[in-house]
């Protein structure tokens, strides 16, 4: 049984019971002997019956004997709060054996003010929540009264009838926390669930483990009946004995089960009662019947909501934390988890801002390690174990997402083309990595695109680091498959997506050749550059250079040259006709040498060609601000300084033309042209 946390902190001086006293020195060897103190002392300091300096003063013990004896001894100088505080935190933290030696020291709760000093909980909430076994807070918590509010409701739609509230997102984000905070209300408890609170935390488990579980919420509640009864002996005898347990002893009560990683055990609990349920997996509630509600805990935190978490570890107003600070929580992603674990290591190690922000750019998540109230010590270890309950088949799928673009949403079309499966397959593959918050989708209408969040991408990039090149070159080589010698149109799904990243697939699968016969094609820069202008291709161009310069960077520069000098023209409606573009170029430069070959090919177009383009200096420096149809007559100033035009939009246009000294007077038009 679970006894009310301290109701007034740290600084009440009142002396322990004798008889508590007694059972603190009777027992204190198996106690020395056997506690680790770090997670204990996390819960007591939560429950202000211990300070940060008298957590210090174990920490500085050799020995993890010497350790606990020094945390008994600062016990034994406290009042009956601390004991009873020591004895929930043992519960809470799998020593429950040794909490059994102290049960019967336990000092009885007084009656008090119903309203406790340490955050406006009245001592009937306090008393539900730590018999019902209900998680303390942890030592730094900041409130996210949207989410909170939104599982309250949930249990309110509940009402008096049997259902399930499930509350899922990815790993870290912080679903326990917030659904202990939201069962943190008087009038929710006293109202809806008389019968009292029943967390149980699940975690991922086989049927013996499900079974012993189940025995241990069973032996929970018959703790006071006159005659104990036998253990169930199987998952159906203890699931009969609990929904019995439910009807007659506990009605209206809610069940919470911590961390649901399958649908199978929750069939175990199905026995027409109200229950909570936290989850990675949305789909968890499927196999069960009754009222469903959902609440989706977003993975972010707001950039505020970060630093104050950081600034409450490392015990500093947030307007003094060091410059180091905003990179960091940036670097975390919103995750609570992340951000935890960072400030549980600064706190041990104020001057390593620099040493943990470089840690996470690095994407070095090993190295992020810490004991603290989450289930899991380290980053790596939160992502990894979700990837690892996926199928094998589905594992394989998941991996090929480890070269998805950042913040970038894919249509299911381009996923479709890289398993080479049809929409719905691919849809229902993807939807359970959605369940399991490992993906998130964004449904727009009939469409769908799907994104992971910064930070699993990230883990799925370092995990899978030496095999990028040839996940790369496989989605490059199902398009090609795909597409063959054609390319998408703007009618596709997936068409923008291979207009903006093919590019950076055949980058990072080291496809020299392919990149070089993609980027140095007029076909692709016009269907590109029609769709989304040139910038993004001159970004392509200076972002790829290393792989597109084989032998020397003439080839790209005169791509890139072109682009650049003409972006004002590609970036016009009606299009530019981009073969006519490239005749203007020098005839030295590769883009003049494609163009002259596409117009050689073309049947039924008619194409000028410069011919004293060698005359000129300097050709690129003439400006034209070009008419929005076909030019009719255009002729040079006697000074060969400007350019007049007209044409089939009705204006007449004054152009400069600076630099083209020896712009020789057979440039003059004087005859209508086609342009």
């Amino acid at each position: 049984m679970f006894y009310p946390a301290p109701e007034g902190g740290s600084n009440r001086k009142r002396n322990m019971d004798v008889k508590s006293r007694n059972y603190l020195l009777m027992n204190r060897q198996a106690l020395e002997k056997d506690i680790k103190t770090s997670y204990i002392m996390d819960r007591m300091i939560s429950d202000e019956v211990l300070t940060l300096q008298e957590e210090e003063r174990v920490k500085q013990q050799n020995t993890q004997k010497e350790r606990a004896a020094m945390l008994i001894n600062i016990i034994l100088t406290k009042d009956n709060n601390s004991y009873r505080s020591f004895y929930n935190a043992l519960l809470h933290e799998g020593y429950r054996d040794l909490a059994a030696l102290l049960q019967d020291g336990i000092p009885a709760v007084s009656s008090g003010n119903r309203k406790s000093s340490m955050d406006g909980m009245t001592s009937y909430v306090k008393t539900v929540l730590c018999e019902g076994g209900v998680p303390q807070r942890p030592v730094v918590f900041v409130t996210r009264p949207k989410l909170v509010d939104a599982i309250k409701k949930k249990l309110y739609c509940l009402g008096s009838d049997p259902g399930w509230v499930t509350v899922y997102g990815m790993a870290g984000c912080g679903k326990t926390v917030l659904t202990a905070e939201a069962l943190r209300d008087h009038q929710l408890l006293e109202d809806y669930f008389p019968g009292g609170v029943h967390w149980i935390s699940v975690g991922k488990q086989d049927k013996a483990g499900l079974l012993i579980k189940l025995q241990n919420l069973c032996s929970r509640l018959e703790h006071d009946l006159t005659l104990s009864q036998r253990s169930p002996l199987n998952i159906e005898e203890a699931k009969d004995r609990l929904r019995l347990l439910m009807l007659r002893k506990y009605p209206r009560s809610l069940l919470v089960l911590d961390d649901i990683w399958d649908s199978w055990v929750l069939k175990a609990f199905d026995n027409q009662c109200q229950v909570l349920i936290t989850s990675r997996d949305r789909s968890v509630t499927d196999a069960v019947a009754g009222n469903k509600f959902e609440v989706h805990v977003e993975s972010g935190l707001a950039h505020e909501k970060g630093l104050e978490i950081l600034s409450l570890f490392v015990n500093m107003k947030i307007s003094e934390l060091p410059e180091q600070a905003n990179s960091l929580v940036r670097e975390c992603k919103g995750s609570p988890l992340v951000i935890s674990l960072i400030g549980a290591l600064l706190r041990d190690f104020p001057s390593r801002w620099e040493y943990y922000l470089r840690q996470l750019q690095n994407k070095q998540f090993k190295r992020i390690r810490k004991s603290s109230s989450y289930d899991y010590e380290a980053l790596d270890e939160a992502m990894s174990i979700s990837v690892e309950q996926l199928n094998d088949n589905y594992k394989d799928y998941y991996r090929d997402l480890s070269i998805l673009p950042k913040d970038v949403k894919v249509p299911t079309k381009v996923l479709c083309i890289l398993w080479d499966m049809e929409t719905e397959e691919v849809e229902d593959i993807l939807q359970e990595f959605v369940n399991k918050s490992l993906l998130f989708c964004d449904r727009n209408g009939k469409s769908f695109h799907y994104y992971l969040h910064d930070l699993q991408l990230d883990f799925l990039t370092e995990k899978n680091r030496n095999q990028l090149q040839e996940l790369h070159r496989n989605i490059v080589n199902q398009y090609k498959k795909y597409y063959k010698l054609k390319m998408p149109v703007p009618s596709q799904e997936d068409c923008m997506y291979w207009y903006n990243f093919l590019a950076y697939h055949m980058a990072g699968a080291n496809m020299q050749q392919e990149l070089r016969d993609l980027m140095f094609s007029l076909d692709w820069i016009k269907a590109k550059t029609e769709l989304v202008g040139p910038a993004h291709l001159i970004h392509e161009y200076v972002e790829y250079s290393s792989v597109l310069d084989q032998k020397d960077s003439t080839v790209r520069e005169n791509f890139q040259e072109f682009l650049s000098l003409n972006g004002h023209l590609l970036g016009r409606q009606p299009f530019p006709d981009i073969i006519q573009l490239g005749l203007c170029q020098p005839e030295t430069s590769e883009v003049y040498q494609q163009a002259k070959l596409h117009a050689q090919r073309e049947t039924g177009t008619f194409y000028l060609e410069w011919m004293n383009k060698k005359s000129l200096k300097n050709l690129y420096r003439l400006v034209v601000r070009p008419h929005r149809d076909a030019v009719y007559h255009a002729c040079f100033s006697k000074d060969r300084q400007r350019i007049a035009s007209c044409g089939a939009d009705k204006t007449l246009q004054q152009s400069a033309c600076r630099g083209v000294s020896q712009l020789s007077r057979e440039l003059a038009i004087s005859q209508p042209v086609t342009w």
